[in-house]
């Protein structure tokens, strides 16, 4: 059961997702004799974390009250830039501090918890671990695996078509879904295609929820393993910055316009997807691209479910059947048994006005 002052600290969190990559996304409340006193959420990366953000909102109301954080408070280690949250609540003379979940950060790990212990700090660990725990879900991947958090994005038809057999996509899903899928964008690090959507649909890949083209846009990511994408490709003058990852199949004098247009190029081995992606993941993580929406073609996304590198799944379905020889959701190798299908954990199913949206987890990994 989470307390209602935790439920304020996911809200918090939650408002600051997307905006604080590569650090998580944290919310902290400060509340003296049950009443809400401040709150705070994590600035964008260099600016300040949750609880100093709520501690300046408090003042001097701090000084015995109770703080609820998502996130244990951070400790100093090598590298750090701002100062350690756990110092901070010690300092301002805090009560209690109750913790959602403890930081498994290679830095940190139980020891801003211990330094609120040894200062005298009640601490309690665990109220609102389940939510704190699927919110920051890539950050959580990120530093036990060292690769980043994959989102496998699809609108088909009910028989699984993304496209008719002379290529007609527009629109297979409404606008209700299509909005869900912008607010999505808005927050992850990067938007990830293969170069045969951008040939096809000549797509901007910008984040406009509600309508407006977001002041923060993900990196566009265009996987062309040929070098097949123009130097006047529509997502190489949208603002933001794009990175096209190509192998050494494409001409030096492609990968120079390309740079030239404005992306930066990424030369990788070879692989499935054309681009070898274990290398191309890496790469990005090392980055600090933390979180990615994928959202195809059917050989991209084949690709990475066969190279066990999808983590959630949001499939848009619309009402309707494509038949014959339209252009299938997935590609890859697949398999070759029901037994060995990629089966989706704790799916959820949502009505967009006619169209259906189906979530849920895939992959090894979990938190």
């Amino acid at each position: 059961m989470t307390s209602k002052h935790m439920r304020l600290a996911l809200d918090a969190a939650l408002s600051a997702r997307g905006r604080t990559s590569p650090n998580p996304w944290v919310g902290a409340v400060i509340v003296r004799d049950g009443a809400v006193v401040a709150t705070g959420a994590t600035e964008p990366y260099g600016g300040r974390h949750a609880e100093a953000v709520a501690l300046a909102n408090a003042g001097e109301a701090a000084r015995g009250a109770d703080v609820y954080v998502t996130l244990e408070p951070c400790a100093a280690f090598p590298g750090k830039r701002t100062p350690p949250c756990s110092d901070a609540l010690v300092a301002a003379g805090l009560g209690r501090v109750f913790v959602a979940l403890e930081d498994p950060h290679p830095g940190v790990g139980g020891r801003g918890l211990d330094a609120l212990r040894a200062a005298g700090i009640q601490v309690d660990v665990g109220d609102g671990a389940v939510e704190a725990r699927a919110l920051i879900r890539p950050h959580l991947k990120r530093w036990a695996t060292g690769t980043p958090y994959v989102i496998a994005k699809f609108a088909a038809s009910l028989d699984g078509r993304i496209a008719t057999a002379i290529g007609d996509s527009k629109w297979i899903t409404g606008e209700a879904a299509r909005a869900r899928a912008h607010e999505q964008r808005a927050w992850v690090d990067a938007i990830l295609v293969g170069s045969g959507t951008v040939l096809a649909d000549d797509p901007s890949l910008t984040a406009r929820p509600g309508g407006d083209l977001a002041e923060r846009q993900p990196l566009r990511i265009v996987v062309d393993a040929r070098g097949r994408t123009p130097a006047s490709a529509r997502l190489l003058r949208e603002p933001g910055a794009t990175a096209v990852a190509t192998t050494d199949a494409s001409s030096p004098a492609w990968r120079q316009e390309i740079a030239a247009a404005g992306a930066q190029v990424l030369v990788c081995e070879p692989g499935s997807a054309g681009v070898n992606l274990d290398q191309l993941l890496l790469a990005l993580v090392q980055r600090d691209v933390v979180s990615i929406w994928a959202e195809g073609g059917a050989t991209l996304l084949g690709s990475l479910f066969d190279g066990g590198h999808v983590d959630e799944v949001w499939a848009f379905l619309a009402p309707l059947i494509i038949g014959g020889t339209g252009l299938s959701a997935i590609g890859g190798t697949g398999t070759d048994t029901i037994a060995g299908a990629w089966r989706i954990r704790e799916p959820v199913v949502e009505s967009l006005e006619g169209d259906m949206l189906v979530r849920g987890y895939a992959g090894d990994w979990s938190p």
